[in-house]
């Protein structure tokens, strides 16, 4: 039923869903999908109005170039429990559901069962970010073909390990985030740069994930997409070599000034069509 996603998801945008009036600007961003946010950047006192505003948003088909996702609560959390009762009792049909402190494949599986009972193929992310979720990640990979995602959250798996949330003290949880999701043929998502005013530390941080295997990567403010989308984008060059590799692997093991081009460099070159988002 769910099949490799034939678009790019590059850059994710965080917006509360208590702001409205930011649901239209998050749309022309230039993200490749925008996260109507009901957890972290909701206050208790404010979850029940960021669902129906969110769900009522969501169930009038918003059109545009970006998708949309929609952050609900923690499963152990009444405000989860009412999220996702809201959810599969309106219309709304968000084209990823993202699950906060993804700790057990079981989390997965449950949602899976409850958004096929009531026909939606909404596709799942998996948020990391407890050492539950990282002593299971292997699992929770393979936990069901909805699965489309899995986002590291470094604020909040800094404070489980107790460490610093800097690159160098997450980069093991981040490894095997990256590992698990290439294992399980999700997209490895990192998450943001929390610091929306630091252009150069941003592009630091785009530039350490990308090497590391991320994919994709979340972002807190409009103003950090184009450095996201870019970083995540082949340029021309990238792409020329991309073809011509695959082009010499078709007729065997060959070179291309004097690298040995052999199918596992064909599959990175793949990967690099597809980032540029076009056909091998």
């Amino acid at each position: 039923m769910f099949k490799e996603l034939n678009y790019r998801i590059r850059s994710w945008l965080f917006t509360p869903a208590t702001r409205p009036d930011r649901f239209a600007k998050a749309c022309v961003s230039g993200a490749d999908v925008v996260i109507l946010d009901c957890e972290d950047s909701v206050a208790p006192g404010d979850k029940a109005t960021a669902r129906q505003t969110a769900l009522t948003y969501l169930s009038n088909a918003p059109t545009g170039p970006a998708r949309h996702a929609l952050r609900i609560n923690g499963l152990g959390t009444p405000a989860g429990l009412a999220d996702l009762a809201a959810l599969t009792a309106s219309s709304a049909a968000p084209d990823f559901l993202i699950l906060p402190k993804t700790d057990t494949a079981a989390h997965l599986q449950i949602l899976d069962e409850l958004l096929t009972a009531v026909g939606r193929k909404t596709r799942l992310v998996a948020l990391i970010e407890s050492v539950n979720g990282l002593a299971a990640i292997e699992s929770i990979a393979q936990a069901t073909p909805r699965l489309a995602a899995m986002m590291f959250g470094a604020a909040d798996m800094a404070a489980d390990l107790g460490a610093e949330t800097a690159w160098e003290p997450l980069l093991h949880a981040r490894s095997r985030l990256v590992a698990a999701a290439r294992s399980g043929g999700v997209v490895p998502l990192d998450s943001p740069f929390f610091d929306v005013k630091d252009d150069a530390g941003l592009q630091q941080d785009v530039s350490a994930a990308v090497a590391l295997g991320f994919a994709a990567k979340a972002a807190i403010h409009p103003a950090q997409i184009a450095a996201i989308n870019q970083a995540l984008t082949p340029g021309d060059e990238q792409v020329t070599r991309a073809r011509a590799i695959l082009a010499e692997n078709a007729k065997g093991v060959g070179t291309i000034g004097g690298q040995m081009i052999d199918e596992a460099v064909a599959r990175k070159a793949r990967r690099t069509l597809a980032a540029a988002g076009l056909a091998n």
